[in-house]
């Protein structure tokens, strides 16, 4: 996969970095984008979680013909949330924390977003937080994340030791499932980077778990997306500019055909089930470039975003990560007050992804206030320690 040297990439995301600069949005709307984001992802995660391993007729059978309409209960509740939206978590506070450790003189992004997802890995592993170790963070310390919730394997055995994955040599290379990207939003965030950087950045944390390029693109395509979005591009020309930053990378084909499955069929008759499976070519599970092309299909049809999210999950794929990239799409795209009022009160979480997403809004747009080389506010520094 092509690209720049890591140390010159991220040297560079260091010079891109701009703090106060917003183009079209003004921080508030920044804010309620960034919201919008993760609390949208989330809820495509837990209205997809119920139908995971259905058929659309099994689908059909469990919930009605007209499939699922609103939350249903997965484990015994209604909002429960996946892997995804932790691991989301997880990458925003890697995210924040890399800013935060530029006081230092080390950035490099990937290694702070590696140790968050280290940080994950714990909690799929211990009984609950380890208040012994102070560099974990508020977020280490939510006893609500200490609980498996249908992991990837590859995600698991990418995350079993301290190895750091590359492009030139990535965990699982034959890993090609939608679970790095739907953790990967957050990086479109990211609204002072150019969108090739967002890229690259995805691309590259995406390996450390995923290996196969057509995971790792599309991780990254979704960033971009996300990206565009987040500065007020409409969603079609996000995905135009997308298929352009992907057309120069090895490999890059599953997924620019994908995307141009979900542009083109737009057009080609009512949006439905039968259709999202089309897209999706049957809506393979085991491939990201599917879940992404169903993604875009339903943000692009969706009259609100509860039926672009219902849409992306009333299929026989991967109902959760489809659901999950969708909300974040939708979510970017129209900010978090368009989001279902009913089904965010019962959202797992919910307190925790509005604390994090407003960290991170604030870290992006009022950073230097926050801390510096020489000074720094001890209460951020105790919930995003810079070791």
């Amino acid at each position: 996969m092509a690209g720049p040297a890591a140390g010159e990439t991220h040297r560079t995301l260091g010079r891109a970095v701009v703090t106060g600069l917003w183009g079209r949005i003004e921080q508030q709307d920044f804010r309620g984008r960034v919201r919008g984001t993760l609390l949208g992802s989330a809820l495509g995660d837990a209205l997809g979680a119920p139908l995971a391993g259905l058929t659309l007729d099994g689908i059909r059978e469990a919930h009605g013909p007209d499939g699922l309409t609103s939350p249903a209960p997965a484990d015994g509740r209604r909002g429960w949330v996946t892997a995804a939206t932790q691991l989301t978590l997880f990458t925003v506070d890697g995210l924040i924390r890399a800013h935060v450790r530029r006081d230092t003189g080390a950035w490099h992004p990937p290694t702070d977003i590696h140790r968050a997802y280290l940080r994950w890995a714990a909690t799929q592993n211990d009984w609950g937080p380890d208040e012994r170790r102070k560099d974990n963070g508020w977020l280490a310390q939510e006893e609500w994340l200490y609980a498996r919730r249908g992991p990837d394997r590859a995600c698991l055995t990418g995350f079993a030791d301290e190895t750091l994955g590359t492009l030139d040599q990535p965990k699982n290379p034959a890993a090609r499932d939608a679970a790095a990207a739907s953790r990967s939003a957050p990086f479109g965030l990211l609204v002072g980077w150019e969108p090739a950087l967002v890229l690259q950045l995805a691309v590259e944390c995406a390996a450390q778990s995923h290996g196969h390029p057509t995971a790792c693109l599309s991780a990254g395509a979704l960033a971009v997306i996300v990206h565009g979005l987040t500065r007020g591009d409409s969603l079609d020309s996000a995905v135009q500019r997308t298929l352009g930053l992907l057309g120069a990378r090895p490999g890059h084909r599953p997924v620019t055909d994908a995307l141009q499955r979900g542009l083109s069929a737009v057009t080609q008759g009512s949006p439905g089930p039968r259709a999202v499976e089309t897209v999706g070519r049957a809506a393979d599970a085991a491939d990201a470039a599917d879940a992404l092309a169903v993604a875009v299909y339903c943000a692009l049809v969706a009259e609100d975003v509860a039926q672009g999210l219902r849409l992306a999950v009333n299929h026989g794929g991967d109902s959760t990560a489809a659901g999950a990239l969708c909300g974040a799409l939708l979510g970017a795209l129209h900010s978090e007050t368009a989001l279902p009022a009913a089904w965010l009160a019962e959202l797992e979480g919910r307190a925790t992804l509005l604390e994090i997403a407003d960290d991170f809004a604030l870290e992006m747009t009022q950073g230097p206030s926050l801390h510096s080389p020489a000074d720094a506010s001890p209460g951020w520094l105790a919930r995003y320690p810079r070791g």
